[in-house]
């Protein structure tokens, strides 16, 4: 393993180092999905068009920065696959905070008109594209620095701080909305989060700087050039990895961003409760993510995901029915989210480690972060836009748990497939 020998704690530092961009990223995600109806009513409510399609439109250009996760997954993986994992990831975190810095310094539609949600949605783009190259090479970092047994364990750290990034921003936005008033919130204060990015960002500069390069990717630039991994292979890893990740996209999703905004125009709940019991799934899905991991580098992968998609799949709609009752108190509301939000942990926590065990070194990079973006592109990005959209077609309140049991049964089949050791298997391959 240690054909370069790297620092005693390079492996601890990585983890850091490798779980702060992703942090950041989410943390964003979050305000700017928590923020959807002030962003809603400063950017996109266009002159005689109804609150609903506004919010529709916030949602594209949500949906529209995740299709472009995939693109930069393929720019930035060969990247990573090339050059190393350090100067992508130093690159793409640069470029990453600076999006995200720039959507506070944004005039609103009633300043500058429909140059307004244009800017906004052309800065949603820039971050989906640096997000996309984020995320294949933080999970390469730290399963090719991961011990031996442990690889489960460190790429749940990345999920744990999807968990993290989420409840933070879930956190600043409950945290501003108490002590602003909501015009105050509309006027100014939605710009305070995403300012916020900044002083993270360069916290995390400094520990990528500081960090080294993955003993895999070392490995490998000394081998002889070995035969290249045969496009159609990786082809269909990318594919297979789509169908084992995506009910993880969409229950994600649909329970732990979308969910707010469904109480809030669905079922008529209040802005702080919604934003409540969006905190109480994040916690759940926070709490289960670590220990399925562990649990994953000890029975396996398969089985630990194999569980939590049968349980999503027969849980999904009796959850929400108990949400959408007139009879359930606040606190029973909370217990079924925190239940939804642990169930998408037990897929979070295997899920990176996964990935990693699905392709080779020369291709990890590129090859895990297009799977998962495209999973993500079209499970999740678009998942507001599927819900909000079906809603109003149909009137059916139930379409959010049918859209998670769907992408159950597919990721049922592709599961089935996973070798039971793949998980006990060496990644230098």
């Amino acid at each position: 393993m240690h054909a370069s020998h790297p620092a005693p704690d390079a492996h601890k530092r990585a983890l850091i180092a490798g779980s702060i961009g992703n942090f950041i990223e989410w943390y964003e995600f979050a305000v700017y999905g928590f923020m959807a109806t002030v962003i809603a009513k400063n950017f996109f409510q266009l002159e005689g068009e109804s609150g609903l399609t506004s919010l529709i439109l916030t949602y594209a250009s949500f949906a529209i920065a995740f299709f472009f996760r995939p693109l930069g997954a393929v720019v930035f993986g060969r990247m990573g696959d090339r050059i190393g994992r350090k100067p992508t990831l130093i690159i793409v975190l640069v470029l990453m905070t600076l999006a995200t810095a720039a959507i506070g310094l944004v005039p609103v539609y009633a300043s500058i008109g429909i140059a307004a949600p244009l800017i906004i949605t052309g800065l949603r783009i820039l971050q989906g594209l640096f997000a996309g190259g984020e995320y294949g090479g933080a999970v390469s970092l730290m399963t090719e620095f991961a011990p031996r047994g442990k690889r489960g364990l460190y790429g749940a750290w990345q999920s744990f701080t999807v968990a993290l990034g989420l409840l933070a921003g879930a956190g600043i936005v409950a945290l501003l909305s108490a002590l602003l008033t909501p015009e105050a919130l509309h006027e100014w204060g939605w710009r305070i989060p995403f300012f916020l990015a900044l002083p993270m960002g360069i916290v995390a500069l400094w520990l990528r700087v500081s960090m080294e390069e993955t003993p895999s990717f070392v490995k490998q630039q000394v081998k002889p050039a070995v035969a290249q991994a045969r496009t159609t292979d990786t082809l269909k890893a990318i594919a297979m990895g789509i169908g084992r990740v995506m009910v993880w996209s969409a229950a994600g999703y649909t329970y732990l961003v979308i969910m707010p905004t469904y109480l809030q125009s669905a079922l008529h709940t209040g802005f702080n409760q919604a934003l409540l019991i969006a905190v109480i799934s994040n916690i759940g899905f926070a709490i289960t993510i670590i220990p399925a991991g562990i649990m994953s580098d000890r029975i396996g992968r398969r089985t630990v995901m194999m569980v939590a998609t049968v349980l999503l799949l027969v849980l999904a709609l009796p959850l929400l029915k108990i949400l959408q009752a007139d009879t359930s108190t606040l606190a029973i509301k909370a217990i079924v989210v925190l239940i939804a939000g642990g169930l998408v942990g037990m897929l979070a926590g295997p899920g990176p480690a996964m990935l990693s065990e699905m392709f080779p070194t020369r291709v990890r990079y590129t090859g895990l972060g297009l799977a998962y973006s495209l999973s993500n592109a079209i499970f999740s990005g678009c998942a507001g836009l599927i819900i909000t959209g079906l809603i109003k077609q149909t009137g059916n309140l139930d379409i959010p748990a049918y859209y998670v049991m769907a992408t159950a049964v597919v990721s049922l089949v592709a599961l089935m497939t996973l070798r039971k050791d793949d998980h006990l298997r060496s990644l230098e391959e």
